[in-house]
């Protein structure tokens, strides 16, 4: 596969995310939005009982795939490229996804929302 082919694909994969995104941003912004469900949309951002379930593990998921793919590339492997990478990964799910958990909780606290 050409590097422009590969290129173009990942930008309308990025762009069909955003949109996405924007949907579900639209969704929270309704006025009839309650607790309950907000902590079910929270819940949907992160459940990882099947990958790629859930927004937070996905991009955890992408990350660590591409900081493989640096420490196999990176010039000196050093992990200049891939380190910052891999520890992207870790914020997302050790503290992005966490804090979510804590946030849907706290919102439905009698267990995870339907």
């Amino acid at each position: 596969m050409t590097t422009r082919i590969r290129i173009d694909r990942v930008r309308a994969s990025v762009g069909i995310a955003q949109l996405a995104l924007q949907q579900i941003e639209d969704d929270l912004t309704g006025d009839d939005i309650d607790q309950t469900e907000l902590a079910t949309i929270l819940h949907e951002l992160i459940k990882d009982t099947d990958l790629p379930g859930g927004l937070i593990p996905a991009l955890a998921q992408l990350l660590t795939i591409a900081a493989r793919r640096a420490e196999q590339i990176e010039p000196d492997r050093d992990g200049d490229v891939s380190c910052p990478l891999h520890e992207a990964a870790a914020l997302l799910t050790d503290n992005a996804g966490q804090l979510l958990i804590w946030a849907a909780r706290a919102l439905h606290p009698q267990g995870d929302p339907v």
